[in-house]
């Protein structure tokens, strides 16, 4: 936790330097004509959890690190319509109690969220960006750790590496600084368990900045 916050207020204090750089060079990429697409940096906080039919997989939220990058293009001259694609690496999981031990899955993906956005101008240079979308991950790494017993293992014993679902939320843009908050709904079932399924649930803030 302590990590993430560092690097996000490291983000937080750097953003305002590149947005007077593109403040001073006269860009804005909704007020130029020849401006189709826009690059980004990501770096933010998941509150995770996943979701179980039983109580083997149902955790409560834990926070964990998302930092990565986006692509986004105008679907639209004539309308502020944007597809947005990411690559991020995206912490989730969960932590529990298990006879009154508590144990934590730590699970690391690789997620491509791709999502459709537009455009609201409340002012010169702010815009409001609802989104939808939906996002495939992959597990690159993963480990459950018991802290009665001081063990861990792989998660993905027990859980698939492969998970999809539903993204949704809003963003807000001032110039090249952006901050969005989102949800992302799990609909792929991440346990080998043939009795029992899991799903994964994420709230998502993020920093970033557009150029």
């Amino acid at each position: 936790m302590r990590r993430i916050i560092t690097l996000i207020m490291v983000i937080a204090f750097t953003i305002p330097s590149f947005a007077q750089f593109e403040t001073n060079r006269g860009r804005s990429r909704y007020n130029r004509d020849d401006t189709e697409r826009y690059y980004g940096l990501r770096l933010g906080m998941n509150v995770a959890s996943t979701s179980s039919e039983s109580n083997t997989f149902d955790t409560n939220p834990r926070t964990g690190l998302v930092i990565g990058f986006a692509y986004g293009m105008q679907l639209s001259r004539n309308h502020p319509l944007w597809l947005e694609a990411s690559l991020l690496y995206s912490e989730k999981g969960g932590k529990t109690h298990q006879d009154g031990d508590k144990v934590t899955y730590r699970l690391g993906y690789l997620q491509l969220p791709i999502v459709a956005k537009y455009g609201i101008n409340l002012d010169d240079d702010l815009f409001l960006q609802p989104f939808f979308g939906g996002y495939l991950s992959i597990g690159i790494t993963g480990k459950v750790k018991n802290y009665a017993t001081r063990e861990s293992e792989s998660v993905f014993d027990n859980m698939k590496r492969f998970d999809g679902g539903l993204r949704a939320g809003c963003g807000l843009e001032y110039k090249m600084m952006y901050v969005e908050v989102g949800y992302d709904f799990g609909l792929a079932n991440i346990s080998k368990d043939e009795f029992d399924s899991a799903y994964t649930r994420c709230l998502f803030i993020n920093l970033g900045i557009n150029f």
